[in-house]
């Protein structure tokens, strides 16, 4: 008999548990008759099933043991702090920069340092890649569904 893969399977039981807790609290969000099908809840109702989905899956790789946590390979891996720093520089630069700068260029930021962070060396293409997202994001939340999420000097010239 195989041994049930229990770290595993209690990980998935957690994201399970998170994915019915978000549900439940998008149920509760009051939703306006004036939405004729999409809504401020459509979003939240397709993490939240999609998070059940993944949770449900990997409880399915685990109980069929296909799925294993290696613990000791994990310890011996080094961390590393360099990755870190450049993580948690984007983070800084990116709270402390939206205010003034805006989404777009604070963004950018956060993505070039994150490139940074997992092995990239061209900090001007990440940079670009990073506004061109930025900036498909802002215009479908500012534009689109007219909520402002950081409006800047960038955002202001648009």
């Amino acid at each position: 008999m195989r041994r049930l893969a229990r770290p595993e399977v209690l990980l998935s039981l957690g994201v399970i548990a998170l994915g019915l807790v978000a549900l439940d609290q998008t149920w509760r969000i009051p939703v306006s008759p004036l939405y004729a099908k999409v809504g401020p809840t459509a979003m939240a109702y397709a993490a939240s099933i999609l998070l059940l989905g993944l949770g449900v899956a990997s409880l399915i790789q685990a109980w069929l043991g296909r799925w294993q946590i290696d613990a000791e390979a994990e310890a011996s891996e080094p961390v590393q702090w360099r990755s870190v720093g450049w993580l948690l520089a984007g983070l800084v630069l990116n709270v402390g920069l939206i205010g003034p700068l805006g989404f777009v260029p604070a963004s950018a930021l956060l993505f070039a340092c994150t490139a940074r962070a997992f092995g990239s060396f061209r900090p001007f293409r990440d940079l670009l890649i990073g506004a061109v997202f930025a900036a498909i994001a802002y215009f479908g939340f500012a534009k689109l569904l007219g909520i402002n999420i950081g409006a800047g000097l960038l955002e202001g010239l648009l």
